[in-house]
């Protein structure tokens, strides 16, 4: 399977954002989300992984989020819970592989289940929507650690438990789970994997220790 560039995943971004802003919005995010696992890489017992893989997972997992703008530019807050299986077509239909598609359609929160859709009444197919392998999974814990919303900030550990514990025990069992699996970034400073002053810039958020 040939994995596509950062170059080639930024063009792809380019060509479904519907505007500037959703462009730096979405694409920083996912280079964001990308400095983080890069970041947990380095630690020898994960050298296995397929670092290519991981980070092609990372750049392309919320390119689903552009078809949730409206026409007025407003993203659609409501169904945001679809980005990942939009993504997931929009990655079909520009002939990825489904290795690649299941990094938009499997990291929402810490793995959505057909018990959860059911439960919750969310607006997607009944499934499993849940991360198997080690690059999935590690695709999904780096991107609990930043937010898009604004300002852009990174969430702690400990912060992404309490925010997920409202889904149930279970989610934080789970997140707890990947936790001690991948460790723990260093979120204190500038992300590693930016090439610009600019990213750098844009990467450069900062969040409390917590106490």
């Amino acid at each position: 399977m040939r994995i596509p560039s950062p170059a080639e995943i930024q063009a792809l971004h380019e060509k479904h954002a519907p505007t500037a802003e959703a462009f730096t919005l979405v694409h920083t995010h996912c280079e964001i989300v990308w400095g983080v696992a890069e970041q947990l890489l380095s630690v020898p017992h994960l050298a296995h992984l397929d670092a290519e893989l991981v980070r092609a997972g990372c750049l392309l997992h919320d390119i689903g989020v552009y078809r949730l703008y409206g026409d007025d530019g407003r993203l659609d807050h409501g169904n945001y819970i679809r980005h990942g299986l939009l993504g997931h077509e929009i990655l079909k239909a520009e002939g990825f592989p489904e290795t690649l598609r299941r990094f938009c359609s499997h990291h929402t929160g810490v793995g959505l289940t057909r018990q959860d859709i059911t439960s919750q009444g969310l607006p997607l197919p009944p499934a499993d929507y849940v991360a198997v392998t080690e690059e999935e999974r590690l695709v999904m814990y780096a991107d609990k650690f930043h937010t898009k919303s604004r300002p852009s900030a990174f969430l702690s550990p400990d912060e992404y438990a309490a925010h997920v514990r409202r889904f149930g025990e279970d989610k934080v069992i789970a997140f707890q789970a990947l936790r001690a699996e991948f460790g723990e970034p260093d979120l204190t400073g500038p992300v590693p994997g930016f090439g610009t002053e600019e990213d750098t810039t844009a990467a450069a958020v900062r969040v409390p220790r917590p106490a």
